[in-house]
């Protein structure tokens, strides 16, 4: 999806037959939004049937006469226009319409775009016959047209499935899928201010059990208060935090809070993933029995991504759940560890083992605290930036190279960009599988079944999250290219840019712990979340934007990729 958009339409494309003009007229009336169908307005136009223009005219001139009227149509707002099925291959209608609607392709096979085509011919005298019926062997046509347009379909933000949908089920699921595709795509300020959106809001997470907005941006800390009492918080709020964190965002918090009227309390925790365990949960239970928490009382997460996981562990099980705000002060956590509900305790034998899906009340991601990170942790949180162009959006990682040098020195207007876009990718995935049980949360987990192997068999002392990540994400891009599925010169690039950005990118051990490092990583990697009947469901890649899982990888592959990655 394109990063820089004015949406204001709703674009119907697909080759004919699909029934764009039918299904685009559905969900006009649904949204109770206009409707044009650029193929009926220049019949309107130009007092000819299509067939007409083809024929007198020839092929040219009507694509002429389209270019024009979809330059037109583009100008309007709250608009669903159909197109006609080649419209979009001229690379001058594509940009108009990408830069001002969300695009649906509908897409069937060529047997069913035949019948229908057919059956409206032969059921319907007064329809005008077809130019791709014109011909002896129609369906032919129609299967060597629709290919030659299928890299031109392929560009659309979706795409649905109409073999055996009625029109109107096919119009329900454009419907949810503009939805969707609204939340997760950057509007500028103004366009929000005028549709009575919060500026300052990302993107939306709608799951099954609770939607939430994610907030990005600068200056986010002084309207905490107002955002807290605008998604109906009220009570006592319980802040939960690190010492290194509490120590320059601790007080300030407080005192803001405390100025729109909420009464605070504070439990400060040690810093570093050793402090994520049931000992520290404890203690913070005792905390909460000792001050009478009530079940309406707050939970605020401010923090990286262990402050967020352990507190959203208390807040999901004392009192069998409590409502909780996420305040990553962390990249990794803005971008990941906040977003998604998956909340936790480290177990010795393995990370996040004890945990829950539990979704807070809002995220806000200050982007002034990264000013203040560690620089090896600042840099630890882009490789989770990464992931989310590798996994599901090359134009997003192609921005992210173009743009190494600005982001890296956090430039104000790139870095909120790209927190926003990586935390929308994250807000998406998650709204349309909570709970890992559809298959499609699972690609967030690329180049983690090595990270936490990694991470579980140093005991959490090598590694920070994102360097480990970043590791396991190069070991899972060799494994995918030694599986015949991704080309060397991806593999490239990815370890390029993560290189750019400062991150590691292969296993650092002296070479006489050799044996011993790497059973204790495949052992750890064998206790993984993402193991299911005993076999690593491991998230690989076919192209960059591109994922497939696989639970086939042979071992010996494995470990021939680990071994491979060990420096000298």
């Amino acid at each position: 999806m394109k990063l820089d958009r004015r949406i204001t339409n709703l674009i119907i494309t697909g080759f004919s037959g699909t029934g764009k003009s039918l299904v685009a007229k559905a969900v006009a009336r649904r949204l109770n939004w206009d409707f044009l169908d650029t193929d009926d307005e220049i019949v309107k136009q130009t007092g000819k049937p299509i067939a007409e223009i083809f024929r007198q005219d020839g092929e040219g001139k009507f694509r002429e006469l389209e270019r024009e009227t979809i330059r037109k149509a583009c100008q309007q707002g709250q608009t669903v226009i159909a197109i006609g099925g080649g419209a979009i291959v001229d690379p001058q209608n594509y940009e108009l319409l990408a830069k001002t609607g969300l695009i649906v392709c509908l897409e069937a096979k060529p047997e069913t775009i035949y019948e229908r085509l057919f059956r409206e011919a032969a059921y319907s005298p007064e329809t005008e016959v077809r130019p791709l019926l014109a011909n002896d062997n129609p369906l032919e046509r129609i299967r060597q047209l629709k290919a030659s347009r299928q890299s031109h379909y392929a560009k659309a933000d979706w795409t649905i499935h109409t073999d055996g949908l009625s029109i109107s089920e096919v119009a329900e699921e454009v419907i949810r899928a503009s939805r969707l595709l609204r939340r997760y795509t950057p509007s500028n300020d103004k366009e929000k201010a005028q549709s009575g959106i919060d500026k300052d809001i990302a993107c939306l997470v709608e799951t099954a059990t609770q939607n939430y907005p994610v907030f990005v941006g600068y200056g986010l800390l002084d309207r905490l208060g107002g955002k807290m009492k605008k998604a109906a918080l009220s009570g006592t709020v319980t802040i939960i935090s690190d010492e290194n964190v509490c120590s320059l965002y601790g007080s300030k918090v407080e005192g803001i809070l405390k100025d729109a009227g909420f009464a605070v309390n504070s439990f400060v925790v040690p810093a570093g993933e050793k402090t994520k365990n049931m000992d520290y949960a404890i203690k913070i239970y005792d905390f909460l029995v000792e001050h009478r928490t009530e079940r309406d009382d707050i939970i605020i997460a401010l923090g990286g991504g262990m402050v967020g996981d352990l507190a959203g562990f208390i807040a999901a099980t004392f009192l069998r759940g409590m409502p909780w705000v996420q305040m990553p002060t962390s990249l990794v956590a803005m971008v990941d560890a906040s977003i998604g509900g998956k909340v936790g305790v480290n177990h010795t034998e393995g990370k996040n083992l004890i945990g829950a899906f539990y979704q807070p009340n809002l995220v806000l991601a200050e982007c002034q605290t990264l000013t203040t990170l560690p620089w090896r942790e600042l840099i630890s949180g882009w490789a989770e930036v990464i992931k989310h162009g590798l996994i599901l959006d090359k134009e997003f990682f192609e921005f992210l190279e173009t743009n190494v040098d600005r982001l890296k020195e956090l430039e104000p207007e790139l870095l909120t960009r790209a927190i926003a876009r990586s935390a929308a990718i994250k807000a998406q995935v998650v709204s349309q599988d909570e709970k890992e049980r559809e298959g499609k949360r699972t690609i967030l987990n690329y180049g983690h079944t090595i990270a936490h192997g990694l991470e579980a068999a140093t005991q959490y002392k090598r590694f920070l999250h994102g360097e480990a990540v970043a590791i396991g994400m190069v070991g899972a891009a060799k494994l995918s290219q030694r599986l015949g599925l991704l080309p060397s010169d991806a593999v490239e690039r990815q370890r390029a840019l993560l290189q750019k950005f400062g991150l590691p990118t292969s296993l650092r051990a002296k070479r006489g712990n050799l044996k011993l490092s790497l059973v204790g990583v495949t052992k750890a990697m064998e206790l993984d979340k993402k193991v299911k009947g005993k076999a690593i469901r491991w998230v690989l890649l076919q192209d960059i934007g591109k994922v497939v899982i696989r639970s086939d990888v042979p071992h010996q592959e494995v470990l021939a990729v680990l071994q491979d990655m060990v420096e000298p």
